[in-house]
């Protein structure tokens, strides 16, 4: 979860802190439509269940779609600035609001009263049979097993960060805790604390770290001003970015690749740079490689495919696949006609979503929602909207 305002100068530090406080907090006051105004969302046992479901928010609201026709099953009204992200089963999504990481039954097209409460919720990981939550407001880190999920509120173990920072967490499958460590005011980088919670190792020298990715072998990438730090068999190193100026805040990784794709900006006093390269993370050789492709991007923009491959959604309107191997380019699937990043990052912008072999696109110009396969390129599905979609994701595959 991320956001590409940067300030012009030292001066207008405490405009970007206000700008990070409404970043993690997930926006303005999020609540439930008065009684009575809320539709009755799935409260018929027999009504049919929503496969696939895939969930995009609009400004005060949630559609839930079925992940094969893109047909909308559910609108759902919340109000304020909501953001989803997949829970880590093939039934749940995890829906952020101004109190905390609330649970939406996405088959069931209903949001459940399981929450997670914890203010400006951030980042959500699943990985390794675990989701893993990060309240910023708190620094509280949340795991627990989302196949619990189908049984009320799940089980969790906690962690307390030494303070409140926008941060991430990933736990590993031998129940290894990597987590960032910062403060509300500076970032600095990330410890690593086994299954018991006693500390491995630390490393303090990534400035605004930010992000994180798993790559092969459970090598852990999280992102820098300066390059991103590589957590790997006990042991943390540093990749440095080419310029002295390398921003790397934003990660997509796979378990078919040793390659991680980042984002790449390079201009410290840009009010929003709108990149052109990618970085190409290999966590076994220890280098990076950038990328040009051509056209700007957004930190909505990043996935990867069921091979590996590296995918950017551009503001060309075209998804680009990427050898994460060689760098090369090696196809564009359009997708979208032309678009520009808005200054506000809450504001809508297409968003790209991977499940499998199909990449869903949300396209708020149009009010559409596209669905393509990743191989063929083909246009599998799409469906116009009443309002402008701003984020999408869904349940995981199968």
């Amino acid at each position: 979860m991320k956001h590409a305002v940067r300030p012009r100068a030292a001066a207008a530090a405490a405009t970007l802190l206000a700008a990070s406080a409404l970043l993690t907090s997930c926006g303005g006051d999020s609540t439930e439509p008065a009684a009575g105004k809320a539709r009755d969302n799935r409260t018929d046992a027999s009504a049919e269940p929503v496969k696939d479901p895939l969930v995009a928010t609009y400004d005060g609201g949630l559609y839930v779609l079925d992940g094969t026709t893109l047909k909308v099953a559910e609108d759902i009204p919340l109000k304020g600035f909501n953001r989803v992200n997949p829970a880590g089963d093939d039934r749940h999504v995890m829906v952020s609001t101004s109190t905390g990481f609330r649970v939406m039954d996405a088959v069931g097209g209903k949001l459940t009263d399981v929450e997670f409460e914890g203010g400006k919720p951030g980042h959500v990981v699943r990985h390794a049979g675990r989701t893993i939550l990060f309240s910023d407001g708190t620094g509280e880190v949340t795991v627990f097993d989302p196949a619990q999920l189908g049984d009320g509120k799940p089980k969790s173990e906690t962690y307390d960060s030494d303070a409140p920072h926008h941060g991430v967490a990933i736990q590993l499958a031998d129940g290894e805790l990597v987590t960032t460590l910062g403060t509300e005011e500076k970032r600095t980088g990330i410890k690593v604390l086994d299954k018991d919670r006693k500390e491995i190792t630390r490393n303090e020298k990534c400035p605004e770290v930010h992000g994180e990715a798993a790559a092969k072998d459970e090598t852990v990438v999280v992102g820098c001003e300066d390059g991103v730090l590589v957590y790997r068999d006990g042991a943390i190193k540093k990749v440095k970015s080419p310029t002295e100026y390398g921003r790397i805040g934003n990660q997509a990784g796979s378990p078919e690749s040793a390659v991680v794709l980042g984002d790449y900006k390079q201009d410290p006093d840009a009010e929003l740079e709108r990149p052109e390269k990618i970085s190409l993370i290999d966590t076994e050789t220890g280098t990076m490689r950038l990328v040009d492709l051509g056209t700007s991007y957004t930190f909505r923009s990043l996935a990867r495919g069921p091979h590996g491959e590296a995918l950017v959604l551009g503001t060309d309107g075209a998804i680009h696949v990427v050898d994460p191997e060689t760098g090369k380019v090696e196809r564009k699937i359009s997708v979208l006609d032309a678009w520009q990043e808005p200054l506000d990052w809450q504001q809508p912008r297409p968003a790209l979503f991977v499940r499998d072999h199909t990449a869903y696109v949300s396209d708020p110009a149009n009010k559409k929602l596209v669905a393509v396969d990743i191989e063929s390129g083909k246009k599998l599905a799409s469906t116009e909207l009443e309002q402008a979609p701003n984020e999408v994701s869904g349940v995981d595959a199968h």
